[in-house]
């Protein structure tokens, strides 16, 4: 089955890009690897929620913010290729999640993005090392950003 199938199996419609919030590209291709700059958990060009998780977001409403963010990451690569068929695994995920003091289950919430990359892209493809990183804040008072790099096969 390919990538498309398993997205529309799982009821996932990729998002149209959004433009960068600052002076960066979305993603980098350099080799065989793509370099995607910190996602957001961007719905319609907007955060459903802002703040520390711990404090005023949840850890269930954070892991929807992680899954969100991997979606969005779907998307970039989607645009950026044109397919998700050319993406062999997913190499490397640097989550970062704005904690409130004493809240120490970053892992969890990062949890909900591997698990999904796991779901799409299948077994050994779909895992990854990660780094999951409690922080004091991240742009726009998103709860969640990651960063990710994917091995892809050439044109």
């Amino acid at each position: 089955m390919n990538i498309a199938q398993r997205l529309r199996d799982l009821g996932i419609q990729l998002n149209e890009l959004q433009r960068p919030l600052g002076s960066y590209v979305p993603c980098v291709e350099t080799g065989t690897l793509l370099f995607l700059s910190g996602v957001l958990p961007l719905r319609d060009g907007k955060l459903a929620r802002t703040g520390k998780v711990g404090e005023t977001v949840t850890l269930q409403q954070a892991q929807e913010d992680a899954r969100q963010v991997a979606i969005n990451a779907l998307s970039i690569l989607h645009a950026h290729m044109g397919s998700l068929e050319r993406v062999k695994r997913c190499v490397k995920v640097n989550g970062f999640i704005a904690s409130s003091p004493g809240f120490t289950q970053q892992p969890a919430v990062l949890n909900a993005c591997s698990d999904f990359l796991v779901e799409v892209f299948g077994g050994d493809a779909g895992r990854h090392a990660r780094s999951a990183v409690g922080v004091a804040v991240l742009p726009l008072d998103a709860p969640v950003e990651i960063d990710f790099i994917f091995e892809i096969t050439p044109q």
